[in-house]
């Protein structure tokens, strides 16, 4: 008779300052040990719309790092319909945030971090410096440890750290635009004058784009603001200063409009 080797037990560090530890009882088991400590979720406070698993793996300090699916979440965390309702609301907003603004998880602990400076690369995740007890910085392009001087705009020291987008907008073909006269080399991808959003014509239509992050419209052959483009030129035809050669950089997105 065999049996089945057990997978050790995966445990939380009770000194891990990013986890609240309760003693009441466990919403998803029910067990209500008073001598059992037990992690509270609090992930979308942190500003999470990803659900991981932050037990340790065995013998390590590595998190499990597992995506946990929000329909496995409300399930086991047996929400009442006002719960689940303000729960997901708030998920919304987060997984929309995370979208449209300049955020991104961080490659120590997975927080949803901010970028304040949308002119530097290097980016220091407060979460991960409190818990080492040292700074802890990453880079916003490559998302690993950062290399080299501070601030950067263009890459850090990692030999791997290059701009997908820009690469993108290097190397892309060009196209025509079917219904635009005198239209026919065009760059088949553009980033956006306001927000830095890399787009891609579908080559139908009129030559101005609305922007899906920023809802901002430009024209993709002059990069001009819509209402600027059309003062000298009409939605189907060639702009006055030609097509804009391809993009060496991408635009910083100012939210505050300043």
């Amino acid at each position: 008779m065999t049996t089945e080797q057990q997978e050790p037990e995966k445990r939380y560090n009770p000194r891990d300052s990013t986890l609240r530890f309760v003693t009441r009882q466990d919403d998803i088991t029910l067990d209500d040990d008073p001598d059992t400590l037990r992690a509270e979720m609090s992930l979308l406070d942190q500003g999470q719309h990803v659900f991981r698993c932050p037990a340790l793996k065995d013998g390590t300090v590595q998190k499990c790092g597992a995506e946990w699916p929000y329909q496995e979440v409300r399930k086991l965390a047996v929400l009442t319909a006002a719960e689940q309702g303000h729960f997901e609301t708030a998920l919304a907003a987060l997984a929309r945030c995370t979208e449209h603004c300049e955020f991104k998880s961080c490659p120590g602990c997975q927080t949803c971090v901010e970028r304040a400076d949308q002119t530097n690369l290097c980016v220091r995740c407060t979460v991960c410096s409190a818990e080492t007890g040292r700074a802890y910085e990453f880079c916003w392009q490559c998302l690993q440890l950062w290399k080299g001087p501070a601030p950067r705009f263009n890459r850090c020291d990692n030999q791997s750290c290059t701009n997908k987008d820009l690469e993108l907008l290097e190397k892309c073909k060009t196209t025509s635009l079917h219904q635009v006269e005198g239209v026919s080399a065009c760059p088949s991808l553009r980033a956006c004058p306001t927000c830095g959003q890399v787009l891609e014509h579908d080559r139908t239509g009129c030559k101005n784009i609305l922007c899906s992050r920023c809802q901002v419209e430009f024209c993709f052959v002059c990069l001009k603001l819509t209402p600027v483009c059309l003062d000298t030129s009409s939605h189907f035809r060639a702009c006055k200063d030609g097509v804009a050669p391809r993009q060496t950089s991408i635009p910083s997105w100012n939210r505050s409009g300043s």
